[in-house]
This record gives structure tokens, C-alpha cells and sequence, in this order.
């Protein structure tokens, strides 16, 4: 009798242990050439918002089109930001970029996302491989993620306007009180 509990037991252990991290993000991963590994489940990650049509620029680019992006962070990352209010290494997000709808459907007024891809850019936090802990990375999302030169007008607007940690957490609802109640929020 003791043998079978024991021997369910263990079973009943070997399976959590080897479940518990189902389901859960790894932090980044590489190619050779220093490319983001593609994380294809990372619509399953944490939503934290979508804007449409925005643009950093005074003067932003007429565009012929209307385009949604939806904001995406890993679920460990995300977990620790609750506790702590700051973006802890190994932090990836993940930036939809989706073609707006205006005619589809029954729909009459407004915009929709469609199932065009217009890209997926990526801010990872790796601290002991990146110069000031953060690279930016982009893809058309269909494989590994390039990363983007440090030069690019990314960086420099991100360590300028970044609400928390060098992210654009002034545009994240469910983040935003997070921060600031933790005392993390700057206002940029």
C-alpha cells in the first residue's frame, strides 16, 4: 500500500515538474548572427495595449493606410513588473504591426485589425549582452528577428521618453498605475 502511494507520488511529482514550466516564456534566445529567435507564441503573451495610426514625430508621414499596433510582454517579465514596478532583464516586448480595415464585413464606420502583417518589432532586455541592456529588433514576422543598429532613432527616443526603465509604459493602462504606485514612473 505504502509502495503504491509512494510510487503515485512520485509520478504526481515528475509530472509537475516537468509541466511547470508549460506554458511559460523563455527570456530571449539567439541565432549565430546575433538575431532574436522568432518567439511564435508571443500573442499568447501578456496584452498591455494597442494604439492605431500613432507616430513620435511632430510632423509624422502622411500614410495611405491606417495601421493598428498591439503591444505583447512575456508573462515572467510581466509577473515581476507587478511585484517590483521595473522591467527586470530578460524582459521581451512585442510590437504588432497590423494593416487597419475600414470596409469588411457588416462594418460601416471605424477601423479593424486585419490579418495583414505589416512587421513585428521586438524590445528585449538581455543586460549582459547589450549596451545599456536594451536592443531593438524587427522581422517581417515570418522569421528571426533582426536587430536593429544601436544609431537607429529608437534608442535615443526611448532613453529620452521611456516612462519606466527606457519603455513606453505611459502608453500601458494595466502598467502605468503599477509604476507609479511603485514609484518607477517617470513622466515623459
Amino acid at each position: 500500500m505504502i509502495t503504491k502511494l509512494l510510487g503515485a507520488l512520485s509520478l504526481t511529482l515528475a509530472v509537475l515538474v516537468s509541466t511547470a514550466g508549460a506554458g511559460e516564456t523563455e527570456g530571449p534566445r539567439y541565432l549565430a548572427n546575433g538575431a532574436l529567435v522568432f518567439p511564435q507564441n508571443y500573442r499568447e503573451w501578456v496584452f498591455l495595449t494597442s494604439g492605431i495610426d500613432m507616430s513620435y514625430s511632430a510632423k509624422p508621414e502622411m500614410m495611405d493606410h491606417s495601421m493598428f499596433d498591439n503591444v505583447f510582454v512575456n508573462p515572467a517579465a510581466w509577473e515581476a513588473f507587478k511585484r517590483s514596478g521595473h522591467w527586470p532583464d530578460k524582459t521581451i516586448f512585442a510590437m504588432e504591426v497590423r494593416v487597419a480595415g475600414t470596409r469588411g464585413s457588416i462594418n460601416q464606420a471605424g477601423h479593424y485589425q486585419t490579418e495583414e502583417m505589416m512587421g513585428v518589432e521586438f524590445h528585449v532586455r538581455d543586460e549582459s549582452r547589450f549596451k545599456g541592456g536594451w536592443a531593438f529588433f524587427a522581422t517581417d514576422g515570418t522569421q528571426s528577428a533582426e536587430i536593429l543598429a544601436e544609431m537607429a532613432t529608437c534608442y535615443a527616443c526611448h532613453q529620452t521618453h521611456g516612462a519606466v526603465d527606457s519603455t513606453f509604459t505611459q502608453f500601458y493602462p494595466t502598467a502605468k498605475p503599477i509604476a507609479i504606485k511603485a514609484g518607477s514612473y517617470q513622466d515623459r
